[in-house]
């Protein structure tokens, strides 16, 4: 009973929970959720903490270019211009012309919330296992060629050693550890191409489905001859909403939510759930293909942790990535419900989340605990939380690293 309601619990979503809380309509875009519950699980007796592995997924960023702000800000202004704005719309531009200048020139970057999300993260490990990082240890931290990705790498590495200033950090960016962080074999990249893929039509029937601009363009258009020769209502709804849903994670008050129902901010979040899922997760007919590019990441977390188990000096591996790498990740080791592969696209958001797999600041953590016979056993945490796998173990959230190394190389 314990493993079906907390399989179930992680996967389903609900209009009623995004009604409740529109941030999470963002998708990947939903802000790390700061865990409320303190962990109290008594570590077994006679075990020590001695390392922890740490995949990461950067922080809260700005949208990908300003580009993804400017159009509409433009198209707002050239409708104001021409006097064919309703008192919503002129209210929407003046919320735009102020985010303006926070975004201008920050696409992709790592924003000041992201920053913060690191540091906590960093914070509250340090606190719960702070005979890990103790002495002159070494901690090995790697990231993507990614901006945002490096410095999250720095904000999280450099707050544990504001703790210990003794701690001995490597950090390293480059192409040599893309070919585990963030590996995408050819043949998963024919399946997930955005305009091959044996899946692009029935996506674009289902966005279509689910994309319904009318009642926003009367809302924000006063004069229909503009919409008509000005917009395009589809492309305009969508790129309210990722305006919409960037908004918790850069430093602002501003927010755009009034000119969505709960039902459309709903529609709108399972076309982009569905989306994650066919390209980064285990969507029926990818044939693992999609979760298969993880196995250089699990290989690199097995010998990551073997070399930390023969050289005492070694207290973490720090790795950071992105939404694209930790969703695979989690549906190749089967991380609660996360491998779950269907493929009916009605039915994904019943089973799998974007949000609750891979938030801003999303992760995966694999603590290690050892007793004096040299005996270790491993505590899965995802975002914070205590998560299952299928490995047998009679004293959860513990597992014995012998039973999970067998079971991460059987997937190699």
């Amino acid at each position: 009973m314990c493993l079906w309601f907390s399989f179930n619990g992680m996967a389903q979503t609900s209009l009623e929970e995004i009604a409740a809380c529109f941030d999470k309509a963002g998708g990947v875009y939903y802000a790390y959720p700061t865990p409320q519950e303190k962990s109290e699980i008594s570590v077994p007796k006679g075990y020590k903490p001695f390392y922890v592995s740490h995949f990461g997924r950067h922080g809260s960023r700005y949208l990908i270019g300003d580009r993804d702000y400017k159009w509409v800000l433009d198209l707002l202004k050239e409708a104001k211009a021409q006097h064919s704005l309703t008192t919503q719309g002129e209210e929407t531009l003046s919320k735009l012309e102020k985010i303006w200048p926070m975004v201008e020139d920050r696409g992709g970057d790592l924003s000041p919330v992201g920053e913060r999300q690191q540091k906590e993260i960093a914070t509250r490990l340090y606190n719960a296992y702070p005979e890990i990082f103790q002495g002159r240890k070494k901690i090995s931290a790697r990231t993507t060629m990614s901006h945002r990705c490096a410095m999250s790498m720095v904000c999280f590495g450099d707050q544990l050693k504001s703790f210990n200033p003794k701690l001995q950090i490597r950090y390293e960016t480059s192409e040599k550890y893309v070919r585990y962080l963030n590996f995408h074999s050819d043949i998963s990249n024919e399946f997930t191409d955005e305009k091959t893929g044996p899946w692009c039509i029935e996506y674009e029937k289902f966005r279509d489905n689910h994309t319904r601009p009318d009642r926003l363009m009367k809302l924000l258009f006063s004069k229909e001859e503009f919409v008509t020769k000005r917009v395009n209502p589809d492309k305009l709804i969508w790129g309210l909403y990722w305006i919409a849903v960037n908004m918790q994670d850069i430093e602002t008050d501003i927010r755009f939510y009034d000119l969505f129902t709960a039902h459309e901010i709903f529609d709108l979040w399972q076309c982009v759930n569905y989306h994650f899922y066919i390209r980064n997760a285990n969507h029926a007919e990818s044939r693992a293909l999609v979760k298969n590019n993880a196995r250089p990441l699990v290989r690199n977390i097995i010998e990551s942790a073997e070399d930390a188990i023969r050289n005492s000096d070694v207290a973490a591996t720090i790795r950071f990535g992105h939404d694209g790498n930790l969703m695979p990740l989690l549906a190749l080791l089967q991380v609660e419900n996360f491998g779950i592969a269907v493929s009916d696209p009605y039915e994904v958001y019943k089973v799998w989340t974007d949000f609750k797999v891979s938030p801003m600041g999303a992760n995966l953590q694999l603590l290690f605990f050892k007793n004096k016979y040299n005996d270790i056993i491993v505590r899965f945490r995802h975002n914070e939380k205590d998560v299952h796998i299928p490995v047998k173990t009679d004293n959860f959230p513990f597992y014995s690293w012998r039973h999970v190394k067998e079971y991460m190389e059987s997937l190699l």
